[in-house]
């Protein structure tokens, strides 16, 4: 495994659009019988982003101008996100669903192979979309990808993660199985950013609104069985060039997730950013695209 250490040139503030009109109208596409919102910019090698849990596409919003200035840029809203009408009661709502979405999304947009960047539970689906359908993959980026499938079952390192996700979770399932599934995005959000309690209030408004809009999918996300597709055997057998990054003062539930991935995926390359946490990408866009370039251009047109 190789290792990479940058520094952010400059910690911005986590802000999406600076205004509404500023913001991208996003098209509609259909696949597998649901359309999904997506904006595309700029143009050459396509470059698609796989957002997380209680967000959709306004999340990529920090890195949107500067990678649109090299790529084709491309973020989409998984089905059951964003603000748009559900198709039924969530049924759907798997990480085999949403890595067939995002196969049938490439394909559609006539993209691949690209360049597929995805965060947290995103960074899930992306993986076990590059796992099913490699070819689809030029490279293949993960910022702490949600997938603890891939920790040796029994090993102290599941133990260490299942305990330090049980901190940072317990209490918003708790309000999600009581139906107040704006606590528990809020609480989720909390823990997972490292935030102290109430720190949601002080979030962006444009942030709060995205997360605010997403609270519905909280029956969803937790009710979602575990994966357990991606594993560290079926990881050594994945020949893409990978990146692995992290936030250094993030959670021990993703930090222990990326170090099994950057053992297992022959040749994958770490960075971690100082200071950050789990919203790194957003919280430290200069950072997170600083990384994703360097190690993207060794690959170009690959």
């Amino acid at each position: 495994m190789a290792r990479l250490s940058v520094l952010p040139s400059l910690l911005l503030s986590l802000v999406f659009a600076s205004s509404a009109t500023s913001a991208q109208v996003p098209k509609e596409i259909e696949v597998n019988g649901v359309r999904l919102p997506y904006v595309e910019q700029g143009s050459g090698e396509s470059m698609i982003f796989v957002h997380g849990a209680f967000s959709d596409l306004r999340v990529w919003e920090p890195v949107k101008e500067e990678v649109a200035k090299r790529y084709r840029f491309i973020a989409y809203t998984q089905r059951y996100h964003g603000v748009g009408a559900w198709k039924d009661d969530g049924k759907e709502y798997t990480t085999a669903t949403h890595a067939d979405d995002l196969t049938k999304l490439i394909m559609s947009l006539n993209a691949g192979p690209v360049h597929l960047v995805g965060r947290s539970g995103g960074g899930r689906i992306a993986l076990t979309a590059a796992l099913t359908n490699p070819a689809l993959v030029r490279t293949l980026a993960l910022h702490e990808p949600a997938a603890p499938s891939v920790l040796p079952a029994g090993s102290s390192e599941e133990k260490a993660a299942s305990e330090d996700r049980a901190k940072f979770s317990s209490a918003a399932i708790e309000a999600n199985r009581a139906g107040d599934l704006v606590r528990a995005m809020r609480l989720f959000i909390e823990g997972v950013w490292d935030l102290e309690q109430g720190g949601f209030d002080r979030l962006p408004e444009a942030t709060r609104t995205m997360l605010m809009d997403n609270a519905r999918t909280a029956p969803l996300m937790f009710g979602d069985p575990p994966s357990r597709a991606v594993t560290c055997d079926a990881l050594k057998t994945f020949s893409r060039p990978t990146l692995v990054t992290h936030g250094e003062r993030t959670r021990a539930y993703f930090k222990l997730i990326n170090e099994i991935i950057g053992k297992c995926v022959p040749g994958a390359q770490q960075v971690g950013f100082p200071r950050l946490v789990h919203n790194a990408p957003s919280a430290g866009p200069a950072a997170f695209t600083t990384a994703l370039f360097e190690f993207v251009a060794k690959y170009k047109g690959l």
